[in-house]
């Protein structure tokens, strides 16, 4: 008995402290679903609808609240969604994740009505008709509208909506996969887990594909690109992709233990506070529940409980002026040209921050931003612009590596080198 005491004791030092116990990890999620109720609170801009989704697959719920925000959806987003139809926006992802909100709410989705050229048609006929022009112009180009991500999302909603998926939008999706367009590095994580979701409620819903072999096989490809991904600290992809990485796994039926190094991995961000943007924490705390997006398909929303109560939090005691760190700037415009310049910032300061302190120093570099799910987004910078819709993006790096997060949630703790680089994708 005492030679097992010893081994266990050995193990336990070998690798690390063992996993919590079931008890005291539910009550670290029932935190974090606070802290996910309690950014209501102070959202900016529009109200989002993939922290709606966390709150609806969550055990624990706080009806008046979630009542409150599916109001804000159905007019603030809703009228949002509106104006982008009515200019011939392609909004597929955004209206999926408006499609999955409502349906997490048990929403009736036929009541849901957006009016174009004086005609007024469902919700689920706009995302169908979307998801067609993003189908015909992948035929055209090889490539959707917007990318594989939002029309990945649009197959999910369609299917968990019990909408039967058309075989050629979802045939697309699958030859997608198997001639491997996703984009690489972390973000083609995202877009696997995605397309995995979306491909096995297809699947699932028994609806009628081109080859059901080729089916099986892109769900059984994305599958191992996933576990490929996987890092010696747990993380699949990043710490930002981990939570939808998750979420597929238990989609396709992969058992994800309790005390897995994925799941202790986003405990462990959580813990540091590296999840601090609603949006990162709506993706993963269904994961940290064993939970998909797939699990909306059966709410019922029935007999929930009201038992998700926000306590005060207490006011942050200002420490008084900060040191700072000297940060260069550079900026590479698409045509290769570079300049560099020099600020000081207050350490602590986000990127954005640290930019807007640039910016008025009136030294010739100027930015504009847009709001995103995930905050803000930089669309231009010394008059340049980089849009999707022709396929470029600004990328953010700090002394060479990729930024991970946006220009909110990026802090300046460090002397660096930042380059923003009007890049294609």
């Amino acid at each position: 008995m005492l030679s097992l005491v010893i081994i266990v004791g050995l193990l336990a030092f070998a690798f690390g402290k063992p996993c919590a116990t079931e008890g005291s990890n539910r009550e670290f999620h029932l935190s974090l679903n606070k802290n996910l109720l309690r950014s209501l609170e102070t959202q900016e801009g529009l109200p989002n609808p993939s922290v709606h989704l966390a709150l609806r697959l969550s055990d624990n719920h706080n009806p008046p609240k979630e009542s409150e925000h599916l109001n804000r959806l159905k007019n603030l987003l809703h009228n949002d969604i509106q104006s982008s139809l009515s200019n011939s926006q392609s909004v597929v992802g955004l209206l999926a994740l408006y499609t999955l909100a409502l349906k997490s709410s048990c929403y009736d989705l036929n009541t849901v009505t957006f009016t174009v050229s004086e005609k007024s048609e469902t919700l689920l006929t706009h995302l169908k008709k979307q998801m067609d022009d993003e189908k015909d112009n992948i035929a055209f180009s090889h490539r959707p509208l917007t990318n594989y991500y939002q029309y990945s999302l649009g197959v999910l909603a369609l299917c968990v909506s019990g909408i039967r998926v058309n075989n050629h939008v979802s045939n697309k999706l699958i030859k997608a996969v198997e001639m491997e367009h996703f984009k690489h590095g972390d973000e083609s994580t995202d877009t696997n887990a995605m397309a995995g979701m979306a491909l096995q409620c297809v699947k699932d819903a028994g609806s009628h594909v081109q080859n059901a072999a080729e089916l099986d096989a892109a769900l059984s490809q994305i599958k191992q690109k996933l576990l490929a991904s996987r890092r010696d600290d747990g993380h699949i992809g990043n710490e930002f992709s981990t939570g939808l990485a998750v979420q597929a796994l238990i989609a396709m039926g992969s058992r994800v233990a309790e005390c897995a190094a994925s799941m202790e991995a986003m405990r462990t961000d959580a813990r540091s506070n590296t999840y601090n943007n609603p949006m990162a924490l709506s993706q993963i705390l269904p994961a940290l529940q064993h939970k998909s997006y797939l699990s909306i398909k059966s709410k019922e929303c029935l007999n929930e409980d009201d038992t998700l109560v926000v306590e005060p939090i207490d006011p942050v005691v200002d420490s008084g002026s900060k040191s700072t760190v000297t940060v260069l700037v550079e900026v590479v415009a698409s045509s290769g040209a570079a300049a560099v310049y020099s600020v000081d910032v207050p350490k602590g300061d986000s990127l954005l921050e640290a930019l807007e302190i640039l910016k008025g120093k009136n030294v010739g570099f100027t930015f504009e931003k847009e709001s995103s799910l995930w905050g803000n987004f930089l669309s231009a910078v010394n008059g340049e612009q980089a849009r999707q819709s022709d396929r470029r993006y600004w990328h953010l790096s700090s002394d060479g590596t990729a930024l991970i997060q946006g220009v909110n949630d990026f802090k300046i703790e460090a002397v660096q080198k930042i380059t923003i680089k009007n890049t294609s994708y």
